[in-house]
C-alpha cells in the first residue's frame, strides 16, 4: 500500500491470494519453503479451475512475499524466484462501435439522477477513465473551462490530465449547475463530482448498475461473453481513438498504461475490424 501505491481492490485480492498460500504450505516458516512447494500450489490452482489470469496474479503474489523476505533479509534464498506464472492468454477488448455508444450514452432522463448518470457515461467514454477513476474525481480535477481538462488519479498512484470532449463537458455543465446541487441538498458535503441520491460520494458498485440499466434499456448485451462492463467505455475510447489513426504512444498516455504493450492490445480489435472491411469490401478477398 505504502511502496507501490496499489489499490484497496489489489490489496484485498493479493491477500486472498497469500491466505490460500500459507493454508497450502505444511509450514509457518518461510525458510522451510521449497520451490516444490510454490509449483505444487501453482498446479493446485490449475487443478481447482482458476482462471489463468488469476492464477498469474495469485503467483505474481506469491512471488512477492518470497522476494520481500529475501530483501528483509528473514530468508536466504528465493525459491520462487524461477517460477514462471501461467500467461493468460491474450484476449481482444471488447469494444462497442460508435452507434451503439451513442444509443448508451441517451437513455438517461432529466431528473437529477439521470443527469448524474448521463454526465458519469460521457465522462467514462469522453476521458477512457476507470470506473475507479471517476468515481474517484473531485471538483477540484475538473477544469471546464475552454480547453476542458480532468486530472485522473490512477494505479499506483499516478494522475494524470486528460483532455474532456465537448459532449461529456457539456453533459458534466449540465449535472453541475441542475442535478448535482439537488443531490448534494441530501448529503453533508463532498467534493466527490458524482454523488448518490444521499449526497455522498457514488460508489464503484452504484456506477457499475448505473451502466448496466443503461445498458439493457439501449438494447445491448448484459449476459454472456459479449455483455457490457464497467471497462466497455473505457475500450471503445481506446479502439474508436486508433481506428481514428491516434498514434499509440498518444493512447498510451491517454489511458494512463504503465507500458505501451497494454495498449497495443487494442492496435489487434482495430487490424481485425481492417480484415472485415478488406474481406467485404476488396473484389479478390475471397
Amino acid at each position: 500500500m505504502v511502496e507501490r501505491g496499489l489499490s484497496a481492490n489489489t490489496l484485498a485480492s493479493y491477500r486472498r491470494d497469500l491466505d490460500r498460500y500459507a493454508a497450502s504450505l505444511k509450514t509457518e516458516d518461510l525458510a522451510e519453503v521449497r520451490a516444490a512447494d510454490v509449483t505444487g500450489h501453482l498446479a493446485t490452482l490449475r487443478d481447482e479451475g482458476l482462471a489463468p489470469a488469476s492464477a498469474a496474479r495469485a503467483i505474481s503474489a506469491v512471488r512477492g512475499l518470497h522476494r520481500f523476505a529475501v530483501r528483509e533479509g528473514l530468508v536466504a534464498v528465493d525459491v520462487a524466484a524461477e517460477i514462471r506464472p501461467p500467461a493468460p492468454p491474450k484476449r481482444l477488448p471488447k469494444a462497442l462501435d460508435v452507434d451503439q455508444v451513442t444509443r448508451l450514452l441517451a437513455v438517461a432522463d432529466d431528473t437529477p439522477l439521470g443527469m448524474r448518470d448521463r454526465a458519469l457515461l460521457e465522462f467514462l467514454y469522453g476521458t477512457g477513465a476507470r470506473i475507479s477513476e471517476a468515481v474517484g474525481a473531485a471538483i477540484d480535477d475538473l477544469d471546464l473551462g475552454g480547453d476542458a481538462a480532468a486530472i485522473l488519479h490512477g494505479k499506483g498512484g499516478r494522475t494524470r490530465l486528460v483532455p474532456v470532449g465537448d459532449y461529456a463537458k457539456a453533459a458534466l455543465d449540465n449535472y453541475f449547475v441542475r442535478g448535482r446541487p439537488a443531490l448534494a441538498a441530501n448529503g453533508k458535503g463532498t467534493p466527490a463530482v458524482f454523488l448518490n441520491a444521499r449526497g455522498g460520494r457514488l460508489s464503484r458498485q452504484s456506477a457499475w448498475t448505473i451502466l448496466h440499466r443503461a445498458a439493457a434499456a439501449a438494447g445491448l448485451p448484459i449476459e454472456g461473453a459479449h455483455a457490457v462492463s464497467p471497462h466497455t467505455l473505457r475500450h471503445s475510447y481506446a479502439t474508436h481513438l486508433l481506428d481514428g489513426g491516434a498514434d499509440v504512444r498518444v493512447v498510451q498516455e491517454l489511458l494512463g498504461h504503465a507500458s505501451v504493450t497494454t495498449t497495443q492490445v487494442y492496435t489487434l480489435v482495430t487490424v481485425d475490424r481492417l480484415r472485415e472491411v478488406y474481406a467485404t469490401a476488396h473484389p479478390r478477398a475471397r
